[in-house]
């Protein structure tokens, strides 16, 4: 995740402020001309109400602060920028987005426990943003705290039944030894049909990052949970499997060895 500019909401701050100063002085009725007295057959037509100027006022403050961070974001000084969406917040302490580009700023900065924290003030308020719910669970993982990492990456599956956060899950039940669920999650993911296209990054056998088809990382996962539970033979059918598939998958020549009896 890239940090969001506040760019847009600067400047539609600015400049909202400033239209609805020009639209309300255009708005404002003109002197009322003298208008002849009615009689039965006629009467004087009455005048249109004013319709008042419903946009919200930008503090003079506020907008202070956004073109401090604006000028900030724009000179890359991400430190300023940081204390300018502190001000943004205390001035407009309702205001979701500020406190998500807060959260997101401490995640990127790997400050994981602030971006936890941050981002649980969101969920108090709703237990539903997807934003945050993201960024809590890859805090919560980065800090090892893998049950409420999984807590979060569940409740944002269950949003959004997103195959990549399943993915993510299943490797955190595994890690948790909870290995019917990750075997579950995995059988979910190989079954859908994202399979074929979704990717995962991996070492390769130069030592270097590289993109693999996710079936091939959700095969070596199912390997592992058989070989945890002592099951070689499953294991290493399903190490073979991945193999076939990608042959410098590195891991999966790894754990093909263990699967290999001891020699004396």
């Amino acid at each position: 995740m890239k940090i969001r500019s506040l760019m847009f909401i600067v400047f539609a701050l600015v400049v909202t402020t400033g239209f609805a100063q020009k639209k309300k002085k255009k708005d404002e009725p003109r002197a009322m001309e003298a208008v002849p007295a009615t009689t039965p057959a006629t009467e004087a037509k009455k005048p249109e109400p004013v319709v008042k100027d419903t946009l919200p006022k930008i503090s003079q403050l506020t907008q202070h602060f956004a073109r401090k961070y604006a000028t900030a974001i724009q000179w890359n000084d991400y430190e300023v920028a940081k204390d300018a969406l502190y001000d943004l917040i205390i001035e407009n302490p309702q205001n979701d987005s500020l406190i998500f580009d807060l959260a997101l700023f401490y995640f990127q900065n790997q400050k994981s426990a602030s971006a936890v924290l941050v981002s649980n003030e969101l969920l108090a308020r709703n237990p539903k943003n997807l934003g945050a719910l993201e960024i809590a669970a890859g805090g919560y993982e980065a800090l090892g705290v893998l049950d409420k990492a999984l807590q979060s990456y569940e409740s944002l599956y269950l949003l959004t039944n997103n195959i990549s956060t399943l993915y993510k899950m299943s490797f955190l039940q595994f890690r948790l030894k909870r290995y019917t669920e990750s075997a579950t999650s995995a059988d979910i993911i190989l079954a859908s049909k994202e399979v074929e296209t979704l990717k995962a990054s991996y070492t390769g056998a130069d030592n270097k990052p590289k993109e693999y088809p996710i079936k091939v990382a959700v095969l070596n996962l199912k390997g592992m949970i058989a070989l945890d539970q002592g099951d070689k033979v499953g294991a290493k059918k399903l190490f073979e499997q991945v193999l076939a598939i990608a042959p410098d998958f590195t891991i999966a020549k790894e754990n093909l060895a263990k699967t290999k009896p001891a020699t004396k």
